[in-house]
């Protein structure tokens, strides 16, 4: 699958976004704990490639991420486009997708109970918006050093990366009781590595209430409205 990654991202020109990208990272004079990069896949141009692959992106995106990560992090190493990095873990692939195949199991209703959506995979959601919060920000990624002097992971190498996936909480990124698995002293956020990005939280709410706000139901059976939180990152 790795292969065919390869050969949709050179065809679609993906690939040389992603080396603008990294052209971008590399003349910086920031120093990155991890590299960020958003990929825009059209699912059924890599489904004509190869079904397998295009079937795992849509409902394995974290796992199927991890195979561009591996192909991004080859390429990265072969062309030398960011001297700075040092490992793969340092590589962030968010995977975009263009469309979704247009099908009742892709929609994400909010009106429908219960909610068995447990896979994280992608969906669709139409709705209205009825509030939105102030932007803030949050830790996409970060890196961490063991705090005994004499380990090898106390400097110098990016040993342990943390970086944000979907669904996760903050504290999943960034807490203070992650230990070295070489000698379980516990590890220190290295605080100039840290990465950060824009998050916003919005109420979403099924578009159908529309009809209720107007004074009527053509329904006659009783129903109840509930609002969701979406975050937007």
């Amino acid at each position: 699958m790795r292969e065919i990654a390869l050969v949709y991202l050179d065809r679609s020109g993906g690939l040389q976004k992603f080396v603008h990208d990294c052209k971008k990272y590399n003349d910086s004079k920031q120093s990155y704990a991890v590299y960020r990069f958003i990929i825009s896949i059209n699912p059924s141009d890599i489904a004509e490639l190869d079904a397998t692959l295009g079937n795992y992106i849509l409902h394995n995106p974290i796992q199927a991420a991890q195979i561009f990560q591996s192909v991004c992090f080859i390429a990265v190493k072969t062309l030398l486009l960011i001297e700075q990095l040092q490992t793969e873990a340092q590589i962030s692939i968010l995977l975009k997708p263009t469309h979704l195949p247009p099908l009742p199991s892709y929609v994400l209703s909010l009106s429908a109970f219960p909610f068995n959506y447990t896979s994280q995979r992608f969906y669709m959601s139409e709705g209205v918006v009825i509030a939105m919060g102030t932007v803030t920000k949050y830790t996409q990624g970060a890196r961490f050093l063991c705090t005994e002097e004499t380990c090898p992971f106390s400097e110098g190498r990016f040993r342990y990366i943390r970086v944000h996936l979907p669904g996760a909480t903050e504290s999943a990124t960034v807490r203070n009781d992650f230990v070295c698995s070489l000698c379980s002293s516990p590890l220190q956020e290295d605080m100039k590595f840290r990465v950060l990005g824009d998050k916003q939280m919005v109420e979403m709410i099924d578009a159908k209430v529309l009809n209720a706000l107007k004074g009527y139901s053509n329904d006659k059976s009783h129903f109840r409205i509930q609002a969701i939180t979406v975050f937007l990152r």
